[in-house]
């Protein structure tokens, strides 16, 4: 049987507002199955019933939010004082621990972001320039290093050469 839709969004109303009936007691009162309101229930979930529009249902639990979400929701918390905390916490149905988690969560990844990913503005491309110039004369230095390493111990095993053998120059002459 094909219902009304003003009839279908006054159950789905009736069934989401605070102090509902259970979806039992509301088939047998109207006489709707109740798998027929639930499937409503869903529907409306998906689809805004005014404008049939697709809209994205959010998960019911509060840690499954993008860290987008997460922060928006701290940043708006921070605004509030003590009354509207708790009316703005069971609008969006979270605990104050929750909040205070995502807000630590927050100022850690603030403070772990290394120097080189948070560059803007006029200067990043003179401190990335100099970076790459840094490495450059790391790498030269470390060549270096295993030159004169490599020349000193060429230097010892002359002189330990020379020690055992004597010096050639001596002999030719």
């Amino acid at each position: 049987m094909e219902y009304p839709k003003g009839f279908k969004e006054a159950m789905v109303k009736k069934m989401t507002s605070p102090g509902r009936p259970t979806t039992v007691d509301l088939a047998a009162d109207i006489g709707v199955h109740k798998s027929t309101l639930s499937r409503w229930v869903r529907e409306a979930g998906n689809v805004d019933v005014m404008s049939k529009k697709r809209i994205k249902k959010k998960s019911g639990r509060p840690d499954d939010r993008t860290p987008e979400e997460k922060l928006q929701l701290v940043l708006e918390a921070s605004l509030l004082n003590d009354e509207e905390m708790g009316e703005f916490l069971r609008e969006k149905g979270l605990h104050e621990a929750q909040l205070k988690r995502w807000q630590k969560d927050a100022l850690e990844g603030i403070s772990n972001v290394p120097l080189s990913s948070s560059k803007v503005g006029p200067d990043a491309r003179k401190i990335r320039d100099l970076e790459d110039k840094l490495k450059r004369q790391g790498k030269e230095l470390r060549r270096k290093e295993k030159a004169l390493a490599e020349a000193a111990a060429l230097l010892v095993l002359k002189k330990k050469a020379e020690a055992l053998w004597g010096d050639e120059e001596e002999d030719t002459e």
